[in-house]
């Protein structure tokens, strides 16, 4: 999975990382607020606060996210996994055979 994350770094767009990182995060606390700020996202996202913010903006517009003040609200999980990229279906599917997961 680190490897993953590595190439995902440096070869998907920060608004496709910006998705994953969220359906990752839904997937452990399983509310749709989540409690993050744009610089937190950037340090997850090896990114400049200003990208993460940009990106946070257009998952927005679409009507995927809404944000306030430190705080994400998943509006429509559905397409949040459209715009993702591969790598957080990969992911998913990984941890899923791990053997604390089957529960």
């Amino acid at each position: 999975m680190v490897g993953r994350s590595v190439a995902c770094n440096s070869y998907h767009s920060i608004v496709e990382r910006l998705a994953r990182w969220l359906l990752m995060t839904h997937d452990r606390v399983e509310r749709d607020e989540l409690l993050l700020t744009h610089d937190m996202l950037s340090q997850m996202l090896t990114a400049t606060r200003p990208r993460v913010s940009l990106a946070a903006g257009k998952l927005r517009t679409m009507q995927v996210i809404d944000y306030q003040r430190g705080v994400v609200r998943i509006l429509d999980r559905k397409r949040l996994e459209q715009v993702s990229c591969e790598c957080y279906e990969a992911n998913r599917r990984y941890l899923q055979q791990l053997p604390w997961a089957a529960a």
